[in-house]
């Protein structure tokens, strides 16, 4: 045997064609077999070559012959003398030493034959050689990063790399923060360096270097930065890259604006706050996956190329070049391949997958966005709700260390719009909607009298706000955001409340006080039309003045479940019942006979997962039966052909034993903006698109060419120009 650094090479055999085989054993078990041959090149010369085989187990289980045991005693003596690896063997000799390897074996032995030779394959191996086994300290590099040298550390030598974050030069010392993804190390070199001192002069910000001295202790340490304590004095530097003067400082509070550090996202990433914000998304993906994974279920891959259904927001469909005059549409949700994967008895599914939509943009909202996507079986709106709750507490623990309670509050979608007038409320304050219809009438106030709904809400300290305050106020209530026709005002003062419709209500004013329970100082602001829409425009104003008094604080967290919502919602364009979330939601038994007298009061078995006012996730019990699946199609105007058509594969996998199922979807970027306590989800995804919906960084979306549409067989219509 011959020793190698990886393993151990057999001593050679001698094979009947002149040629040696070695067999390579690592760990004791048989890797592969080498095969040396020798050949002549049109000049002559003896040329060495190899070839690899897999190995064969068989083969390695089967004893070898005596006769052929002779022959690798024989080797050594040939490799001395060298002969074998100059030369083909003589074919006399090799017949003298091994006739039973070098003769045709008869029929009947054939197959023994067969199973002794070696296998290799026809690849020819040149160059190999053996692997380092040393253990390199750090990279190429650096022996450490920017962010891990401590007062402990001091008296090391290391190498360090990074970007130039500043460069500051004084009369006998320059300075340099040297900046990586871990942290940032000062490095100080001394006048007396005088080559290194004149290269340092020449650095500008985000240039790349390299830099080898010894961590000594800082004179003047800097208590906010973790190597504070400590700096490297310089004995060599190296420039791996210069750079251009970035377009925005890199640097916790830059000077840039977003669309610019949209164009430039790779320099943005360099940040703090936007790297620190894609580790924690990391994380967060991460714990999500260990924790459904210790719950069974299974991570499932979902087609992105897929049918375009007619519900829901619109599609972005791809056009298809193999089937001219056809499209596919991207996927705003797993949503029907889910619940085939419960047909198909997986059970248990998840998958942390792109979505896209094309809708009108956000902050909280992206043309392409992940979706933690999750399904089970057998299961009602209570285990799922078990299952999931558990994993949004220990998501927070885990990363921010906050204790979210157990378990979290549920609030009817009723209740939601009656008081909050949004079916996701902000619970971290109150301010909550006080109707006041009956208090109002028969004062010849047109504006309450003609209104099917007076609501107000009573704001904690208002009362104060001058004049020119009040009509800023009143001036937000109109403004398209909120969508009100206006506000009336009532100040609560300990000397008795004034209004600004004295004229009508002023002795009225006593009555309304009491009914909002107010307190001295609040302001009572009144909205006044629509049941519906004026219950949604007093929802916006609520969070307005909310954000304004400083009552929706990042740094606490409120939970709930919104349950129980309508199971249908009469769409005023298209003249018809649509689905409040999909057309697979299932409704209460109990609710069947209401789809005739009342279809709007149908409750869905839905539900939602609302935290600090943003719709975290949500999802529903799904219809698991055909004929039920048809109906509700039916009824939301679709004939039974468009049906079919539409969703005829689930409805067909359905008559297959579908088990009852349901599930829900969270929104993995609101979840890690929350997380990370910030409001705008773009910071937390790493090449997002803007307002827009452009990636200026990239160009895109722009136009094709000319031969790329006709392979499409598609013709572009430009739109009118506006005037």
């Amino acid at each position: 045997m011959t020793r190698h650094p990886n393993g151990i090479w057999s001593k050679s055999v001698n094979l009947p064609d002149g040629t040696h085989s070695y067999k390579f054993i690592v760990d004791g078990k048989w890797c592969f077999d080498v095969l040396k041959d020798t050949q002549k090149d049109a000049t002559g010369n003896v040329n060495n070559v190899i070839t690899l085989g897999a190995a064969a187990p068989k083969q390695a289980k089967q004893a070898a012959p005596e006769k052929k045991g002779k022959q690798e005693k024989a080797a050594p003596a040939q490799e001395k003398k060298g002969k074998a690896e100059t030369a083909p063997a003589p074919e006399k000799k090799q017949e003298k030493k091994g006739k039973a390897e070098a003769a045709p074996a008869p029929e009947k032995k054939g197959k023994a034959a067969e199973k002794s030779a070696p296998v290799v394959d026809s690849g020819a191996l040149v160059g190999l050689r053996p692997g380092p086994t040393e253990k390199r300290v750090g990279t190429a590099h650096r022996t450490v990063d920017c962010g891990s040298l401590r007062i402990t550390d001091v008296g090391k030598e290391v190498k360090l790399s990074g970007w130039v974050q500043k460069c500051r030069p004084f009369s006998h010392f320059l300075f340099i923060d040297l900046r990586d993804r871990y942290g940032i190390t000062q490095v100080v070199i001394a006048i007396e360096q005088t080559e290194l001192f004149e290269l340092a002069q020449t650095f500008g910000r985000e240039w790349v270097i390299e830099v080898t001295g010894k961590v000594v202790e800082r004179s003047q340490k800097n208590k906010d930065r973790e190597t504070g304590e400590i700096e490297i004095y310089a004995s060599e530097i190296k420039v791996l890259n210069k750079s251009k003067v970035p377009p925005f400082t890199i640097e916790n509070d830059t000077d840039g604006m977003e669309d610019i550090r949209m164009k430039f996202r790779y320099l943005d990433i360099r940040r703090a706050p936007i790297r620190n914000n894609l580790i924690l998304r990391h994380q967060v993906g991460m714990l999500i996956r260990n924790f459904l994974t210790g719950q069974g279920f299974v991570e499932v891959e979902t087609p992105v190329l897929i049918k375009s259904t007619p519900e829901g927001a619109r599609d972005f469909v791809v056009p298809s070049r193999m089937n001219p005059g056809t499209f596919y549409a991207l996927p705003q949700s797993p949503q029907t391949f889910k619940q085939l994967l419960m047909v198909g008895g997986l059970d248990k599914y998840y998958q942390i997958v792109k979505c896209f939509r094309d809708e009108e943009l956000r902050a909280d909202r992206q043309p392409e966005f992940t979706q933690i996507d999750c399904e089970m079986s057998f299961v009602d709106q209570e285990d799922i709700i078990g299952t999931f709750e558990p994993m949004i507490r220990y998501l927070f623990k885990e990363t921010i260390g906050e204790s979210l309670p157990d378990p979290f509050p549920r609030m009817l979608y009723a209740d939601a719009m009656k008081y909050y007038g949004v079916d996701k409320p902000d619970v971290r304050f109150g301010m909550t909607f006080v109707e006041m219809t009956d208090l109002t009438r028969g004062r010849n106030f047109d504006v309450f009298d003609k209104s099917e709904l007076v609501v107000g809400i009573a704001a904690p300290g208002m009362a104060t706000y001058s004049k020119k305050q009040l009509d800023e106020l009143i001036k937000l209530a109109k403004s398209p955001e909120i969508g009100a026709g206006g506000l009336v005002w009532v100040k609560v003062d300990p000397k008795g409340p004034s209004s600004s419709a004295d004229k009508f209500f002023k002795n009225d004013l006593p009555k309304w006080v009491e009914r909002f329970q107010a307190k001295p100082g609040d302001l009572l602001c009144i909205f006044a039309g629509p049941a519906e829409a004026t219950r949604v425009a007093l929802g916006r104003f609520r969070l307005a003045l909310g954000s304004k008094l400083g009552l929706r604080d990042p740094n606490v967290f409120k939970a709930l479940w919104v349950v129980d919502f309508p199971l249908l919602e009469w769409d005023q364009e298209r003249n018809r019942w649509m689905a409040c979330h999909h057309p697979f939601t299932s409704a209460y038994p109990e609710d069947e006979p209401l789809f005739e007298s009342n279809p709007g009061a149908v409750r869905a078995r839905a539900y939602d997962l609302v935290i600090n006012g943003i719709e975290v996730g949500g999802g529903s019990i799904r219809m698991h039966n055909r004929d039920q699946q048809m109906k509700t199609l039916k009824r939301l105007g679709f004939t039974e052909e468009q049906a079919e058509e539409q969703f005829g594969f689930l409805m067909r996998a359905f008559e297959y034993g579908a088990p009852p199922h349901g599930g829900l979807a969270f929104g993995f970027d609101r979840l890690c903006s929350i997380i990370g306590k910030e409001d705008n989800i773009r910071t937390f995804i790493a090449f997002p698109k803007n307002k827009e919906g452009r990636d200026t960084m990239i160009e895109a979306p722009s136009p094709i060419t000319d031969e790329q549409l006709n392979e499409l067989s598609i013709a572009v219509v430009k739109p009118p120009k506006k005037e």
